[in-house]
């Protein structure tokens, strides 16, 4: 797969493709689906696949002030899409930066600018409620009429459902704010996990015999806070059980997000090893401690709590 970053980038072999279009957060079954659609009918008609994307996404443009939690960051987004079976997998990922000058197309202009002159699309994959343009103007009857103008095919992919629940990343994301992980889970087809790589901290974690590996969080806003029972994954170490904490760590007055991860029995050096955390349970909010004495307290109450749930998990 491709990563092309802007249509100024864009070579003539990238032209006359099929394409499907979305923030495309969390690559979750409903993605995936219509990663599906878009491989059969670019089979059909002998054309390059490409999903089109945007960074930042949209409605953070919009809420510049108020950023909403993402699901993925950029390069999560493109690991996802990477580790998709392969027949799912697009030919390339288009990202177009989401700028006043993009905000500000029409739906008519983005078909004319974008689809046409850019892509030359032979056809466009979406879902039925998709919505595009200046206002939102843009939806799927549009795309049929300027399919008509233009000389491209346009397919619509319901809504798709797991467990009677719509699968949405709006979905998933108020579904982890609520504390319904395995809703997340059954939604994006595995557990909800972040991916970065293990920093330096101010490894205040050992001097109360809690070591942790930090992983710095590049996004403007996140959808979880608290503490969680997680699986750290990389292809060097496999799977390793451990306690996460996500948040601004009140007892130390931190300054911004942070996720420090405590594993069990592990004492291996991975600093700055790129790894990924699967979150499974949530034990506990955020709390801010008088001292340091009271926190290891908890800490301790947390990691059986958390031992037991993934000795639950495992059986």
């Amino acid at each position: 797969m491709q990563l092309v970053r802007g249509l100024h980038n864009l070579k003539p072999e990238h032209r006359e493709c099929a394409v499907t279009i979305g923030n495309f957060d969390g690559v979750h079954h409903g993605h995936q689906a219509l990663l599906s659609l878009l491989a059969k009918k670019a089979g059909e008609l002998k054309a390059p696949a490409c999903l089109m994307s945007f960074d930042p996404l949209p409605h953070e443009y919009f809420l510049k002030d108020r950023p909403a939690p993402r699901l993925t960051s950029a390069r999560e987004r493109y690991t996802s899409i990477m580790e998709l079976d392969q027949s799912l997998r697009p030919d390339m990922l288009l990202i177009l930066r989401f700028d006043d000058a993009l905000a500000q197309l029409t739906a008519e202009e983005f078909v004319a600018r974008v689809l046409v002159d850019a892509l030359a699309v032979r056809a466009v994959v979406v879902g039925d409620d998709f919505r595009f343009g200046k206002g939102r103007s843009g939806d799927y009857d549009f795309l049929k009429t300027a399919g008509d103008k233009y000389g491209f095919e346009v397919l619509a992919l319901a809504t798709h459902s797991v467990d009677n629940m719509r699968v949405s990343s709006t979905g998933i994301r108020h579904a982890l704010l609520e504390d319904r992980l395995h809703d997340a889970e059954r939604m994006l087809g595995r557990p909800y996990r972040i991916c970065g790589r293990v920093a330096h901290g101010d490894k205040r974690g050992r001097t109360i015999g809690f070591p942790t590996a930090n992983i710095r969080l590049k996004r403007p806003a996140l959808p979880l806070s608290g503490v969680y029972t997680v699986t750290l994954c990389s292809p060097e170490l496999g799977d390793v059980p451990g306690i996460a904490n996500i948040g601004r760590r009140p007892t130390v007055d931190g300054a911004r997000d942070q996720l420090e991860v405590h594993l069990f029995d592990f004492e291996k050096d991975i600093y700055g090893m790129n790894i990924c955390v699967s979150f499974h349970h949530k034990i506990r909010d955020e709390k801010k401690f008088e001292s340091f004495e009271l926190l290891k307290q908890q800490i301790e109450l947390d990691c059986v709590q958390a031992r037991e749930l993934h000795e639950t998990m495992n059986n």
